[in-house]
């Protein structure tokens, strides 16, 4: 079962803010919402924590590699 979670939640869980949130989207590095009605939006809880993973797997490879962390995802 998927679950939803609104922008607070996925503030948290990635210690973004909210306009870094729609800046990595809009630069098609972030998962896209979900719209639920209205104004009000959710993310796919699995969606943000595959974000977030990917980070730490891209950190891992950079670091076992040697590569500059500077490098941009």
């Amino acid at each position: 079962m998927q679950r939803l979670i609104r922008l607070k939640e996925v503030m948290n869980l990635t210690g973004l803010s909210r306009s870094g949130i729609y800046k990595y989207i809009r630069e098609e590095r972030f998962p896209l919402s979900v719209e639920l009605g209205g104004r009000a939006v959710a993310w796919v809880e699995s969606e943000v924590h595959s974000w977030i993973e990917s980070l730490i797997s891209h950190r891992d490879r950079n670091t076992l590699y040697g590569y500059d962390m500077e490098e941009k995802l």
